[in-house]
């Protein structure tokens, strides 16, 4: 990474988390200057060149809000981090969105979360300078560096989406199989060239929230019972609350994929019961992308089902469980489909 010079600045009253964010920054190889006093720290902000602030909410003498709102009328666009405890409402992260915040991290915080989120807002940042100094720089250069911040944004994407891998007994391999199939099935559907982009990296998220099941229940080898199934519907809901406040539009499908994807074309479906089109299509298409892997693929308690046997629960579930249409066009899709199986095995 290319952001060894930059500014980063920590303000947090309890040392302890400032020594965790220096940690984080260390193996990143970032360098970071805290301050557990927040007037101390703002008075050094506003003199000197700042890169990127990571600031507490809860702070005495001046919180949070206050620093941001200090901080933006001196600098508007160097991206600053609001870290929160997890239950700070929602008129909190709006009022910070307002003054000035690029995004939220909750306590304790998660370590691939925040080099993900770092890694995304520094590189926006130093490509934001770039293009606001377009006048010094020669066309191609523009072109690269727009060219590094996607590759960059999509490399980001790709390191949060492993984040439930260590946690879930299902492989890299599903993920990139979901992916594949998601963006097949959203072209032949019909959506554009950005909308096929946003779900072929978006659907690696659907099982995120995945990261909030205790294990007992995640890695059961066997079926889970009423109380147990209970409990693991909750992840599509957690997996919605990490991602639908991030200002990418690769997140937010992500949050819409992880709220939507286990329900049902009849209604029957998890968590709000959402039925036929109320559902959004990236959910719609996922449910089947993810369903037939899941058949397909061995897991603890089960075999790995023929390509022949998926197909004929997705015919026997049309209407039912899945979109009749992207049934359809799965089932007409399947020379694609049986590539996309046979290229990402284990």
């Amino acid at each position: 990474m290319e952001f060894e010079e930059m500014h980063i600045v920590s303000i947090d009253d309890n040392e302890n988390n400032l020594f965790l964010i220096e940690a984080i920054c260390l193996e990143m190889n970032l360098s970071v200057k805290s301050f557990s006093e927040p007037l101390e720290a703002l008075i050094y902000v506003l003199k000197n060149k700042i890169d990127m602030i990571i600031v507490d909410y809860m702070m005495p003498n001046l919180n949070g809000l206050d620093f941001i709102k200090e901080f933006r009328k001196h600098n508007k666009i160097a991206p600053i981090i609001m870290i929160t405890a997890a239950g700070d409402d929602e008129r909190v992260h709006r009022e910070a969105f307002e003054s000035g915040a690029n995004d939220f991290l909750s306590k304790p915080v998660n370590s691939t979360l925040f080099k993900a989120r770092v890694i995304n807002l520094l590189t926006n940042y130093k490509n934001q300078i770039l293009l606001e100094d377009r006048a010094k720089l020669l066309e191609d250069e523009v072109e690269k560096a727009t060219k590094q911040l996607i590759d960059r944004e999509h490399e980001t994407l790709q390191i949060l989406g492993k984040t439930a891998e260590f946690k879930d007994p299902e492989t890299a391999s599903h993920v990139a199989r979901v992916s594949h199939y998601s963006k097949l099935l959203a072209k032949e559907y019909g959506l554009s060239k950005e909308e096929q982009d946003l779900i072929f990296y978006a659907a690696a998220f659907h099982d995120l929230g995945k990261v909030g099941i205790e294990d007992k229940i995640l890695l059961k080898p066997g079926k889970l019972d009423d109380d147990e199934f209970n409990v693991m519907k909750n992840h599509s809901q957690i997996g919605y609350e990490i991602l639908r406040e991030s200002q990418s539009e690769y997140l937010k499908a992500g949050a819409v994929i992880a709220l939507t994807h286990h329900e049902k074309f009849d209604g029957n479906g998890y968590p709000n019961g959402l039925k036929g089109e109320d559902i959004h299509i990236y959910g719609r298409i996922v449910a089947i992308a993810d369903v037939f892997d899941a058949l397909t693929s061995v897991r603890p308690y089960k075999r790995a089902w023929s390509l022949d046997e998926a197909v004929d629960l997705l015919e026997k579930e049309k209407g039912r469980h899945f979109d009749p249409r992207i049934v359809d066009i799965f089932i007409s899709n399947l020379t694609e489909v049986t590539k996309i199986y046979n290229t990402f095995q284990e």
